[in-house]
């Protein structure tokens, strides 16, 4: 696998299921992005990316989740590895901690999209769940899918919550 191509625009296809934005006199309205980032990868950072091409400010919100096998990185780890790509990417990108959900709802006319972003391409390729395995057994495939400016934080992390396997 090949270093995902972060510039790509057509590797999402969007699906609207809410409706328009409603023009803001007062702020532009932000984009928000809502998960758990176990950990913050290129579809990610792709996903997040297309606002940000688009002049379009972004939220990050991070779900509350206690640190498991499923989620190896407490939220405030996870909060610094996006705050410090974005940093690092010279992007204005706000983060913040969000108490765990059941769901998110909407009525009618909300006044904002509701968009589902399906990935196609190279990018439907890269998954957490891949890296977290990546990395359990490892292999260093997984290098492929997360930015080298917060690599070190993933392994740093893994090891201070005692949740990587190969050290």
């Amino acid at each position: 696998m090949n270093l995902i191509k972060l510039n790509n625009m057509n590797t999402w296809e969007k699906k609207n299921h809410g409706g328009e934005p409603m023009p803001s006199n007062v702020t532009k309205p932000k984009a928000i992005f809502i998960g758990r980032f176990q950990p913050y990868h290129y579809g990610h950072t792709s996903l997040v990316e297309q606002k940000l091409q688009q002049n379009i400010p972004v939220l990050v919100m991070v779900r509350d989740m206690p640190a498991d096998e499923k989620n190896p990185f407490t939220t405030e780890q996870t909060v610094a590895m996006i705050r410090k790509y974005h940093a690092h990417k010279n992007q204005e990108v706000e983060v913040m901690i969000i108490p765990d959900i059941e769901s998110v709802n909407y009525g009618r006319g909300v006044g904002y999209e509701i968009n589902e972003w399906i990935p196609t391409g190279e990018i439907s390729g890269v998954s957490a769940t891949k890296i977290r395995g990546s990395i359990k057994i490892g292999d260093q495939d997984w290098r492929m899918m997360v930015d080298g400016c917060i690599q070190s934080d993933v392994i740093k992390y893994l090891q201070e919550n005692d949740l990587l396997i190969q050290k």
